[in-house]
């Protein structure tokens, strides 16, 4: 329901606290059309908020709740879930990891779908597994999501099916959950075996104060997980998986009454337990005054402090909740703007910083103070001003321009997401119901919260906001936790230390001045030139201008969004033309001047300036091109287009960002050693790049060679010609409107003509076969690549046989290494073709496993693709392929960043971007035999590189 993150806190907390083997649904902006605006006065009357209309909210005689809503974005397609409210926290003693596993199990066999027929059928069905067919485990429910076409009734109808198997009718055959084992260690290797599961150990205990929540990770327990019995997973399958615990939620583009009449259809058998089991709503005790834990561990490469104090939580069901949501916003916004200003400075206290309210965990919320030191003798440095911004907000309050920009912001906000009402996707409509059901959470809809916005915001005082501070921050129910490399343990504070530090912040401090600029963001309006050139492409609707300062822009309006324009121009050249003495600075010249401000403005002048608008644009510089790139809404489009002129013609040198970038980064790569996955992936990276300087991880050294000057008269000769410049753009405009300002901005940029393109450094994949193997870490756990490449002709047919054979053996790979192996949880397959610098070609596998398994699934790996090699790809995986990329091309075709994508890359490329409109009937081009020619040809292994990660040798 809400516009704003309230599980900000959480996200973070469960970040540091966990090894990620759940996953939280994150907030999304909320979503609902369309509530009568006559409404509001009404409800507000009684203060319990409504519901929305367009949704559907029903019950059958067993229990089970249904979402149902029409919605047409997507077009022909719908999302499907099934919720459960229940998660670990519900299992038992010996059940820990169970409710995670069987999640798993409701992919390996079900009444009507034995073994991995549901994958299969929905593979050919064009559903991906993975990236389309999903599911979660967390602590309190476990989530099923199956996105669905429309467009082919029995498939549409069948989802019901297979959600009604999910939710009673999982078969547990005792062979499928042996064959699972495997693959659920696999995902707790994946995520776990390294520093941040070592201190989650100890960290746990205390932050949820040795509650149930910190003994029921659902992960869960190794030895459980490696020899539990079926009767056991059984179990609680039987106990928590009922009608009255769960949920259908179904959003998309279909007939409502239809939809009612198969969630009754297929759910009305399912039966609760003669003698249910109570849903115990489990609670974190209150922490008597503040607990203190400091943990370190030899791979931890930062030093983080963190600090919580909890309060019970409220959900919101009422106008006056609402409304305490909307300050508690606004409070966030603005104590991280301030910390966010500190960063600014060249010698920065920290390295990052937030401090906000929002959800935690079991009924909880949670202020969380956050900071990244620089290193442990400069913790205190970093925990005492974050706490001073706090303490100076709990003193002196925030400002009237404060919270007026707040405000601007949160309304800009709220109004995009009730311009885009009739073009949201299902998906966000679905995590809404997701909420109401799990949580409670009221769904008024977004004609009701954009008006209750508008009617509400003003009357917010300055002194509420102010009032926020003292409420959040006490010294009871606290939580203090400080991460840390094991080799900085002598520089750590005690306990004792640390609370003194806390204790003693915010003395001294001053009331905050707000630093805004009242000048214009152009000085002087440029003289522009006209256009001299128009052509059209009707296939794609595109409008492709020439400017008289050579400008070109590409135009493609759409109706996919009612509040986006997508920007992006670009001119060849790039760090190619750089030495490599001159290339580490040049490397961060972008993103300097990025940083920097733009003409007489500081960066934190000109967010101030551009609070209320809706717009992001950012000048890149990459090996090949230089460019700017970014967003915005019709209404500011105009100011875009002014950000985008002053980065060519006034971008700012500011010293003290520099610095501060400097000094940040340099902390950064102080301890990036001790990570046995970031020296893993630095070997990578230079191998691949067959050691080039342009390549390798950037070190302490090279930064000390990278000079301001050399960085900022790189940056002002990449774009002090716009002459070779292509912008496009693509979005809700219409083009005849627009070319006066085309033509006054783009055509004022300055140009010389100068006809400069990128260089050739041939810089590749070394040829030959290679193993590199990289020895790092004490966790049981390896990590592999298996690379090839090669020269390639750059082809819309040569493409397609590579998009089809990455995918083909992606699904390969899982029925083999995951399925048949139980060795991995998550093998992948990435393949990559380009045209510039050079037509080049890799594919890469990859996985982690278990350091004894690395040559037995290397060798299945080679086995699978032998067999590619030998004998072509199956039919029926062409077939999956085949229904997965007709899908997803169907939507793209439809979204303004393919859109985007596409016309930058075909201008780059030089090719009809209107090729894509084929792409769909290109696709029986894939056969047998092109796929045994394509992995003959791509994968022949004259050019292999392995690289292998290994635990340390004893």
């Amino acid at each position: 329901m809400k516009l704003h993150n309230r599980n900000a806190v959480a996200a973070l907390a469960l970040l540091m606290a966990t090894s990620g083997a759940f996953a939280q649904v994150k907030r999304k902006p909320v979503v609902s059309p369309v509530e009568k605006p006559a409404a509001l006065a009404a409800q507000l009357r009684g203060d319990l908020l409504p519901v929305d209309p367009n949704v559907i909210i029903g019950h059958l005689p067993n229990g089970l709740t249904y979402y149902i809503r029409k919605n047409i974005e997507p077009k022909n397609r719908a999302e499907l879930y099934l919720v459960n409210k229940a998660g670990s926290v519900l299992e038992n003693d010996d059940q820990r990891g169970l409710a995670h596993f069987t999640e798993h199990m409701a992919f390996n066999g079900t009444r009507d779908f034995p073994k991995n027929e549901l994958v299969n059928y929905l593979q050919k069905s064009g559903v991906k597994f993975g990236a389309d067919l999903n599911a979660y485990t967390s602590f309190d429910e476990t989530v099923y999501q199956l996105p669905l076409p429309t467009d082919s009734t029995a498939i549409f109808e069948k989802g019901f099916d297979i959600l009604a198997n999910w939710a009673g009718m999982l078969s547990f055959d005792p062979k499928e959950i042996d064959a699972e084992r495997g693959v659920v260690l696999e995902e707790e290797r994946l995520r776990g075996k390294n520093a941040s599961e070592r201190m989650q150990q100890q960290v746990l205990p205390v932050l949820l104060n040795n509650s149930r929540y910190a003994e029921r990770l659902p992960i869960g327990k190794e030895d459980i997980l490696r020899n539990f019995k079926p009767e056991t997973i059984k179990s609680f399958y039987k106990d928590w998986y009922r009608p009255d615990l769960q949920a259908v939620i179904a959003v998309g583009d279909f007939d409502p009454k239809r939809v009612e009449a198969l969630i009754k259809e297929n759910f009305s058998e399912l039966k609760n337990p003669a003698k249910e089991k109570p849903r115990t709503k489990y609670s974190v005790p209150a922490t008597a005054g503040t607990a203190v834990k400091i943990v370190t561990d030899k791979e931890y490469p930062y030093n983080v402090v963190q600090i919580y104090v909890k309060h019970p939580a409220t959900v919101s069901k009422t106008a006056t909740q609402y409304l305490e949501d909307i300050r508690v916003d606004l409070f966030n916004q603005m104590i991280n703007a301030r910390l966010g200003e500190l960063l600014q400075k060249p010698n920065p206290p920290f390295l990052f910083a937030q401090a906000s309210y929002g959800g935690f965990l079991a009924n909880q919320n949670a202020f969380n103070t956050a900071a990244v030191a620089k290193s442990a003798s400069e913790l205190k440095t970093a925990v005492t001003a974050v706490l001073d911004e706090v303490e100076r907000a709990r003193k002196f309050g925030f400002t009237e321009t404060e919270l007026a920009r707040a405000k601007q912001a949160t309304m800009t906000s709220m109004e995009n997401v009730y311009k885009e009402k009739d073009k949201t996707r299902s998906v966000n409509f679905v995590q809404e119901y997701q909420r109401n059901f799990l949580k409670g959470e009221a769904i008024p809809g977004i004609e009701f919260e954009y008006n209750f916005y508008k009617e509400n915001i003003d009357g917010i005082k300055l002194s509420d906001i102010n009032a926020m501070a003292g409420k959040f921050i006490s010294d009871q129910n606290r939580v203090v936790i400080v991460q840390a490399p094991e080799k900085e343990k002598a520089n750590l504070p005690t306990e004792q230390t640390l609370l003194n530090w806390i204790k003693e912040s915010g003395q001294g401090v001053t009331a905050y001045v707000d630093n805004v600029s009242k000048d214009p963001l152009l000085a002087k309006e440029p003289t522009g030139s006209k256009i001299t050139a128009e052509t059209k492409d009707a296939a794609i609707n595109t409008t492709t201008l020439t400017l008289g300062n050579g400008v070109k822009v590409i135009l493609k309006p759409t109706d996919f969004k009612n509040d986006q324009i997508l920007i992006n121009g670009y001119s060849f050249g790039g760090t190619s033309l750089v030495s490599d003495a001159d290339y580490t600075s040049a490397s961060l010249a972008a993103n300097t001047v990025g940083s920097s401000g733009i003409a007489n403005f500081t960066q934190i002048q000109l967010d101030k300036m551009l609070a209320g608008k809706n717009i992001s644009i950012s000048p890149y510089i990459s090996e090949t091109t230089q460019g700017v790139r970014g967003s915005s809404t019709p209404k500011d489009f105009e100011t875009a287009l002014q950000l985008v002129y002053l980065y060519f013609t006034q971008p700012r040198k500011d010293a003290d960002i520099w610095q501060s970038n400097m000094t940040q980064t340099k902390s950064v790569l102080a301890n990036r050693s001790l990570d046995p996955s970031s020296v893993y992936q630095d070997t990578v990276v230079a191998t691949l790049g067959n050691h080039s300087i342009r390549r390798m991880t950037m070190t302490a050294e090279r930064l000390n060679q990278a000079n301001l000057d050399v960085a900022y008269n790189f940056y002002k000769a990449r774009f002090a010609d716009a002459s070779g410049f292509t912008f496009t753009l693509v979005g809700n405009f219409d083009v005849e409107k627009i070319k006066p300002l085309l033509e006054k901005y783009l055509g004022g940029l300055p140009a010389t003509n100068s006809k400069e393109t990128y260089k050739n450094l041939g810089i590749h994949a070394p040829a030959g076969k290679i193993t590199k193997e990289v020895y790092k870490g004490i966790g049981d756990k390896s990590s592999v690549q298996i690379v090839f490449s090669g020269d390639y002709v750059y082809n819309d047919d040569n493409n397609l046989q590579i998009d089809a054979l990455e995918e083909i053996l992606n699904i390969k790979l899982i029925e083999r290494l995951r399925e048949k192996e139980g060795g991995v949880y998550a093998p992948g397959v990435r393949a990559g073709y380009s045209k510039l610098p050079a037509n080049r070609y890799s594919f890469t596998v990859y996985f982690t496993c278990a350091p004894a398994n690395v040559d037995k699934l290397v060798n299945a790996t080679m086995e699978e693709i032998e067999k590619i090699k030998q004998n072509g790809a199956e039919p029926g995986d062409i077939q999956k392929f085949a229904a997965e990329e007709k899908r997803s091309t169907e939507v793209q075709l439809k979204e303004n960043t393919f859109w985007a994508s596409t016309l930058v890359s075909s201008s780059q490329n030089q090719e009809n971007p209107a090729r894509v409109l084929s792409h769909i009937a290109d696709l029986p081009k894939v056969t047998v035999q092109t796929t045994k020619d394509a992995a003959n040809k791509y994968l022949s292994g004259n050019n292999l590189i392995k690289l292998i990660l290994y635990p340390e040798k004893k």
